[in-house]
């Protein structure tokens, strides 16, 4: 059994939640050392260090975690993975079907890259190959346009799909079901009560299977998202890419959670 799995079946997720944030808060660090030294070197060059594909890997498996452990929590309780209460009410906010939209790890890429890029502008000796998300090629700025497009066609489809099952909430066997149970309580009938309670149990069973799907395509398509964002970047451009989505999630998390103090 992995931890992923042993997380969900011994403790809550939101416990899960605490111990994988601690992690990757570890993570970030290791990465912000690997590009440190790169910055520190510049005769070191991280495309031919193991070491730090091996930090990608271990990051990227970090992420993979987490969604092994949301989806073995979906099957228990799928309702706490749309409305998590291990989240603060910031991170709420930016949900969508529970978790972060897929495109935003490409707004991410173009945010850290103009950023990096306007920095060594800024220089009086601005380097001119700093290795970093601010020398993007022209086939990498094509590869993450036609990767935009794609993950933008795939959020519709299962923006669609979900839309379907939100409105499925008043289809006619929930309408049904809701004015015969309003007329027992309204006729304060006991008899057949029993009955009713099974029939609901077994209609919301079926729209809770729906949600464990819906999950598990949302989740992939952010999994997916990720590694494709890697892919296209080279090793320390990733490098800096996983540093800023490490950085943006935990802080996220901390602003939220100072906000709920108050």
């Amino acid at each position: 059994m992995t931890t992923s799995e042993e997380t969900t079946h011994r403790q809550p997720f939101h416990k899960f939640f605490d111990c994988w944030l601690r992690e990757l808060n570890t993570n970030l660090e290791q990465l912000v050392s690997a590009a440190n030294l790169h910055h520190d070197d510049n005769h070191h060059h991280i495309e031919d260090d193991s070491g730090s594909f091996s930090l990608i890997d271990k990051t990227i498996g970090h992420y993979e975690e987490y969604y092994k452990a949301k989806s073995n929590g979906a099957k228990e309780d799928v309702l706490s993975m749309f409305m998590p209460p291990w989240l603060t009410t910031l991170e709420d906010s930016f949900l969508w079907i529970g978790g972060w939209r897929p495109t935003t790890a490409v707004h991410l890429l173009y945010s850290k890259s103009g950023i990096q890029l306007e920095a060594r502008l800024a220089d009086l000796v601005p380097e001119l190959n700093c290795m970093d998300l601010g020398d993007l090629t022209s086939n990498q700025m094509k590869g993450i346009d036609e990767l935009q497009k794609k993950i933008i066609r795939e959020e519709r489809v299962i923006s669609e799909k979900m839309a379907s099952v939100q409105e499925s909430a008043a289809d006619t066997r929930m309408v049904d079901l809701s004015n015969m149970e309003s007329e027992m309580i309204r006729n304060n009938e006991d008899d057949g009560r029993k009955d009713s309670d099974e029939k609901v149990e077994s209609e919301l069973e079926g729209k809770n299977d729906k949600l464990v799907e819906m999950l598990r395509m949302a989740d992939g398509l952010r999994m997916e998202t990720l590694k494709s964002v890697v892919e296209i970047l080279t090793p320390l451009q990733a490098v800096y890419f996983l540093i800023a989505a490490a950085e943006l999630h935990l802080r996220l998390h901390d602003w939220g959670q100072k906000k709920d103090a108050t």
